[in-house]
């Protein structure tokens, strides 16, 4: 009875699949008899992997939210924009009892009548019949549907003109012309075949026909195009329309009086390419709290403030960044920043069992900043460490970094700036990065071995790092085992007895490494005026172009010549004219948010801003753990991991260490830091403590006025303007209660954003 039952549904199955075919054919010869017909014997050819795949790309089908997204969509699944297109050919061709085309009736394959909207289509209508994709797409069907050969044209290369423009109000669009370059010297126009966007779509945006439209926002913006697995980038200019008088510097003005050259000049070349003029110097005030806080992660003293406002020597900036840089509190922060990109984590196993690995691997990432160790040795330490994570702390980097992935996409973004995750699935998306370049990479570390650790080992840092003498990735799509590689570099040449690892560090720290260098200056930059001058600073790529190439090479540059001297590069960046410039915005560049024309005001980061509490307040925070207490004085840009209990610096967004991105730290306001900032019992008991600054203050027999002065020196690093201290007094005056009107004053000034911010 079973088996009859299963004959009959497979016999009405059948039944319907021919009555659905037959359907289609019907439908399919209507729409036959409305279409021109196409002359294939005067056609040119049509080849799949540089025609018809472009076409696909075009139209969406194989992006990541259509048929290109993990899975496909209904059945049908294409690789991610057209990288694959093998996988694409037998996907549409012999997938599916080769459904979706009729070699006998071209243009009643379902590819056609889905994309046509003849019949249902999730996608909705993407093709018009008749048109001029819809006959390369049918004349390739006509044609036989033919797999690429090796003797097909290879696209090598496009081209697109102009390459820059500059637009304004007269002039806000402009057309883009794309050439495709074929290994037969053949060069077609596919300017309608292309896939464009803009990386600034406040500033310009780009329509699908190639059309760059300027809107009403200045700056720089770069166009991406894509025809096929080839990527060129269009770079525009929208300049500044201001032309009325400035209350701050003109760009003539600053030249005449900064004489520039090295870095300066090529800001100065870019404020007169967007037509727009810096913002006056910061006073000397502004400039040793930004120093000291982006230098040391530490506000300036009163006294400091003092000295440094009276000093007259016209290298007092060099001089005070010279001083910074000799403190221990610049090798603690820097170790803190390393210690997130480098994921030096306490979470994970328990606390206890972490703590010893991560204050090993933080201590020697301090004394490494503290005795100013070459950058290039520095990650070469890291990248080849063996031998146990007791007595050699860079192996403490391969406890948290250790699988496949964690290994590639740790090495790219934090000592490359290449975001290259995407290549783990499919080709990168927007940049040259494929499957087998995230594989070759992760072979360089196929052979790294371990020892002991956490299971048998009675001290949790006891796991050892060793060369294996097997060990190997295989491409998992091809099933071809992958050979060590860097990214965009040759293939190493290695031995079972030579360590891959070694050739990777020789050529990443390689004076001509093409991304090295750039990265470490780019994110120095970063951090010192708030933004890269390629951003974010961890993903350059060619359709992310920097805001200032030349500056960014300069840097670069000048970073190699010294021997990777990272305070040398520190020093170059703290004494160029953008880190010197007033924070406030003037009229010539108040939309400006890529050349620095002044300094970009950030929320200090959480630790910062703790510490910031503690020293204003003369309470310092204790730190606890479930592997005991830390040593009093132990300020947060100490602590050796981010798995110390602290409310407040999770609220304030310190790193999880996830991932080597430092976009995991979290600068931004929130509501809920205001509300911390409320109801914090740290910051209260701070605030209440009879032995911090407001006790002093309440004990001490000066002036109110003494007081106030000397309060906002501790909390602006600057004297109270008259109207402030007029406010101030009086309010003090009319309280009953000197501890808590002191304490509500303090209270007042510490949530400004004068306070919260670095400026």
């Amino acid at each position: 009875m079973n088996t009859s039952r299963y004959r009959l549904a497979a016999a009405l199955r059948r039944t319907r699949e021919i009555l659905a075919s037959l359907s289609l054919v019907v439908l399919a010869a209507c729409v036959v008899a409305q279409q021109p017909s196409s002359d294939t014997t005067r056609a040119e050819p049509v080849y799949f992997n540089t025609d018809v795949v472009p076409l696909l790309t075009k139209l969406g089908c194989n992006s990541g939210g259509c048929h290109g997204k993990t899975g496909g969509q209904n059945g049908f699944s294409l690789s991610l924009l057209g990288f694959e297109p093998d996988q694409d050919f037998e996907a549409i061709v012999q997938e599916a009892r080769g459904r979706r085309l009729l070699l006998t009736a071209p243009s009643q394959s379902l590819l056609l009548l889905k994309a046509t909207g003849t019949l249902a289509h999730g996608g909705g209508k993407r093709l018009t019949v008749g048109s001029q994709d819809y006959q390369a797409i049918l004349r390739w069907i006509e044609n036989g549907a033919r797999p690429a050969s090796s003797s097909d044209p290879v696209l090598e290369r496009i081209t697109v003109a102009p390459n820059r423009g500059s637009f304004d109000v007269k002039n806000p669009r402009q057309p883009l012309r794309v050439t495709a370059h074929f290994s037969t010297g053949v060069a077609r126009d596919v300017t309608r075949q292309a896939v464009y966007q803009s990386n600034e779509p406040d500033i310009a945006e780009v329509n699908d026909t190639g059309v760059v439209q300027a809107k009403s926002r200045s700056g720089l913006f770069a166009v991406m195009v894509r025809y096929a697995d080839q990527i060129t980038v269009f770079h525009g200019t929208v300049p500044h329309t201001y032309k009325g008088p400035t209350n701050g510097q003109s760009i003539t003005a600053w030249e005449k009086a900064n004489s520039p050259s090295g870095l300066d000049r090529h800001l100065l070349a870019n404020w007169k390419r967007l037509g727009i003029g810096p913002s006056p110097p910061a006073s000397d005030e502004e400039f040793i709290r930004r120093a000291s806080l982006d230098i040391c992660g530490t506000l300036p003293t009163p006294d400091e403030v003092k000295t440094y406002v009276a000093d007259k020597h016209p290298d007092k900036r060099a001089r005070l960044i010279d001083r910074l840089l000799e403190r221990p509190e610049y090798a603690s922060y820097f170790a803190l920043k390393w210690g997130d990109i480098l994921r030096n984590r306490g979470r994970g196993y328990s606390t206890s069992q972490q703590r010893p690995g991560t204050a090993l691997f933080a201590g020697w990432i301090r004394d490494s900043i503290a005795e100013n160790k070459p950058y290039d040795r520095f990650v070469s330490e890291i990248l080849t460490a063996a031998g146990s994570q007791e007595t050699n702390p860079p192996t403490v980097w391969y406890r948290t970094v250790r699988t496949t992935p964690e290994y590639v996409e740790s090495v790219a973004q934090a000592f490359l700036g290449i975001r290259i995750q995407c290549a783990q699935c499919h080709h990168h998306p927007a940049e040259r990065w494929s499957q087998g370049d995230y594989h070759q990479l992760a072979a360089v570390f196929a052979r790294v071995g371990r020892k002991g650790g956490f299971a048998d080992a009675e001290v949790p840092t006891a796991e050892t790092i060793y060369l294996a003498d097997e060990g190997e990735v295989v491409h998992p799509r091809t099933k071809k085992v992958m050979q060590p590689r860097a990214p965009g570099g040759p293939e190493f040449k290695v031995s079972r007895y030579d360590d891959p690892r070694r050739a990777l560090a020789k050529w990443m720290t390689a004076a001509d490494n093409p991304y090295f260098a750039r990265t470490m200056a780019n994110r120095m930059w970063g951090h010192f005026l708030g933004r890269g001058i390629i951003h974010p600073i961890d993903d350059a790529r060619s359709t992310n172009p920097p805001s200032n190439p030349e500056l960014l090479d300069a840097l670069a540059r000048d970073f190699v010549a010294s021997g990777y001297d990272v305070k040398h590069l520190i020093r170059v960046i703290c004494n160029s004219a953008a880190y010197g410039l007033s924070s406030v915005p003037v009229d010539a560049n108040t939309d400006d948010v890529q050349s620095f024309a002044r300094y970009y005001p950030r929320r200090l980061s959480a630790e910062v801003l703790l510490d910031a509490f503690g020293q204003v307040l003369e309470s310092p925070t204790k730190f606890r753990s479930v592997a005991g207490d830390f040593p009093k004085g132990t300020r947060a840009i100490d602590l050796p991991d981010e798995a110390v209990p602290s409310r407040f610096l999770d609220v304030f967004g310190r790193s999880a260490r996830n991932s080597a991105c430092e976009c995991e730290r979290v600068d931004a306001p929130a509501l809920g830091q205001t509300l911390e900032l409320v109801s914090s019992a740290e910051i209260q008991e701070k605030l209440s403590s009879d032995k911090g600054y407001v006790g002093r203050l309440v004990k001490n027999e000066k002036s109110h006025e003494e007081n106030v002065r000397d309060i906002f020196l501790r909390v602006f690093a600057r004297s109270p303007r008259p109207r402030e201290m007029v406010v101030a007094v009086q309010f003090l005056e009319t309280q009953t209660d000197r501890k808590e009107a002191y304490g509500s004053l303090l209270w007042s000034l510490l949530a400004t954003n004068e306070f919260l911010f670095n400026h």
